[in-house]
């Protein structure tokens, strides 16, 4: 299958909106990224900045970046031959593509992360999708829903909690998984945003020792809200990691980068303290917007493990509803930016993702999607 012709609209693409419609990136709400809606404290802004400002921006970066992989490493508990910091997940994909390129087919449960098959096309891998049941239940963790693969495959590319279904699927699930495929990279970009107790249990990363074949890639930036920075690191066998690090750019991740993230995660009661934060908001707005959305004719919310909600138009039960228009008309008119999910292998234009905000925001969102509902049904089914 060719995956370099996809139609990827990758969420969180706040400037090129703000010039379509003619307005300031502020004067939007933009929900079609995935990041906690607040940002670090002020004291760690202060140290962050602090960090910033007393670096040698003459100097080149760390090649090695021995202070951030010491800190990462202390993070997890492991040796920092084990980690490498990357400019954000999405270069450390590219990595993994070669490697899953060079060891044979790649299995991508679908729908999926559109990434994922970019970073294969780098390297003419070969890939397959292996669909996703649709419906699933609102258990917290469930159990990874497939067992017989499509087809042959040796590599697996998972995403837990799941993007963009947000399903959150065991460790004792996907742990049998490690024995069946060549290599395993699992993106837990969002595991971090679970409520509190609920996803760290879930990693992979406690099973790396055992597990040459295993990868497993986090982000920074979805957590801590600093998606301009570019910042994700890979945990795996250091053989592995050496071999990226040969690869790459002798610089990817820049001095700033670097010291926002040794910041960030310096102290660790602070660090599981704001993710302890976190964890609390995306359950209470995550059970208020799943209700709040529940009780809005036209869609139909399916239950999320993290901080963003996929919702399925539905006309009546068994009819879908056209939700891209009405994705389009609350950016055009409501100033409010969605997900589409199109660029979803599996997913049409009756799915939307909706990244969870603060309260008011998401009283904003709300109102809006139950005008634009209200006028489509009106306006009567239009083509998906």
């Amino acid at each position: 299958m060719a995956s370099g012709e996809a139609s990827e609209r990758h969420g969180g693409n706040l400037a090129a909106a703000a010039r379509e419609l003619g307005q300031a990136p502020a004067a939007l709400l933009d929900a079609s990224a995935s990041l906690v809606p607040f940002g670090p404290g002020w004291r760690l802004r202060l140290e962050v900045t602090a960090a910033v400002l007393g670096w040698p921006l003459r100097a080149y970066p760390d090649r090695e970046l021995c202070r951030l992989r010491q800190t990462i490493a202390a993070h997890h508990g492991l040796d920092p031959a084990w980690v490498l910091p990357g400019n954000g997940a999405a270069e450390l994909f590219t990595w993994a593509a070669r490697d899953a390129a060079a060891a044979g087919v790649s299995l991508l449960p679908a729908p999926g992360f559109a990434d994922y098959p970019r970073a294969l096309a780098c390297w003419g891998g070969a890939w397959r999708l292996w669909p996703l049941p649709l419906h699933w239940g609102d258990a917290i963790p469930q159990p990874f829903p497939l067992s017989d693969p499509v087809g042959d495959g040796t590599v697996l590319w998972l995403t837990n909690p799941h993007n963009p279904t947000g399903q959150l699927w065991s460790r004792a699930s996907l742990e049998p998984l490690l024995e069946r495929f060549a290599l395993v990279i699992c993106d837990e970009a969002f595991l971090p945003l679970t409520p509190p107790g609920l996803g760290e249990p879930q990693s992979l990363i406690p099973l790396l020792e055992r597990h040459p074949n295993l990868v497993v890639i986090r982000s920074l930036t979805k957590l801590h809200a600093i998606a301009g920075l570019r910042l994700g690191y890979a945990v795996a066998h250091p053989d592995r990691l050496r071999c990226w690090a040969g690869w790459r750019d002798p610089w990817p991740v820049n001095a700033l980068a670097a010291a926002a993230g040794e910041a960030l995660l310096r102290e660790p009661r602070r660090a599981r303290r704001w993710q302890q934060r976190a964890g609390r908001w995306v359950a209470q707005e995550g059970a208020w917007l799943q209700q709040a959305l529940a009780a809005t004719p036209g869609i139909e919310p399916m239950p999320s493990a993290t901080n963003f909600l996929l919702v399925r138009g539905c006309r009546s039960p068994g009819t879908p509803q056209a939700l891209a228009p009405v994705g389009e008309a609350l950016q055009r008119r409501h100033g409010i930016l969605l997900r589409d999910c199109r660029s979803f292998a599996g997913l049409d234009g009756s799915w939307l993702r909706i990244g969870l905000q603060h309260r008011a925001a998401n009283l904003r969102i709300v109102a809006a999607l139950r005008q634009e509902l209200s006028a489509a049904v009106a306006a009567g089914p239009p083509d998906r």
